[in-house]
């Protein structure tokens, strides 16, 4: 019976790729001359810290990020930038979580827009993905297309497509 894979993952690699781009630039750029800034990748948790001087200064690496992560092919809604930035002494700081791996309310919003579409396929969650099973393959692909219509809030990829 053929099946796919819906999962949302972010390549470790290349967001490691895009921190390095990103330090390299702003260490380049005038506007940052003499200003403390801070970017630490937690490759376990997929967090970043960042720390900066100033509001604006957190915007225009928040910016920075985004466009590097996008070069990278990471897209902007992999970060979680929901989390305000908080004063620490002289510098800002803030925590930015990159989304890895489906989360149980996002599963359950595909599993159900995925039933609520009356196609002849049968969603499961398992753990971190969800497993989308149907006889026609021409099903499966019209729940692939359905998925890219339908914004979730987190990147989404299809995988192990098996016939």
């Amino acid at each position: 019976m053929p099946s796919f894979d819906i999962a949302s993952k972010v390549d470790l690699q290349a967001l490691d790729n895009t921190i390095n781009t990103v330090k390299k630039e702003i260490q380049g750029r005038f506007d940052f001359k003499d200003s403390p800034v801070v970017i630490e990748l937690n490759k376990k948790d997929f967090t970043l810290m960042l720390e900066v001087e100033s509001e604006m200064k957190m915007k225009q690496v928040i910016d920075i990020l985004i466009s590097r992560g996008m070069k990278q092919g990471i897209p902007a809604n992999a970060f979680d930038f929901d989390k305000d930035a908080y004063p620490s002494g002289k510098v800002m700081k803030k925590e930015v979580i990159v989304k890895n791996g489906l989360k149980q309310d996002v599963a359950k919003k595909i599993v159900k827009a995925i039933k609520d579409s009356g196609l002849k396929v049968q969603p499961s969650i398992m753990d971190t993905i969800v497993r989308v099973t149907g006889k026609k393959i021409d099903d499966l692909q019209a729940v692939i297309k359905l998925c890219k219509e339908t914004d979730f809030g987190v990147p989404l990829q299809f995988e192990n497509m098996k016939s």
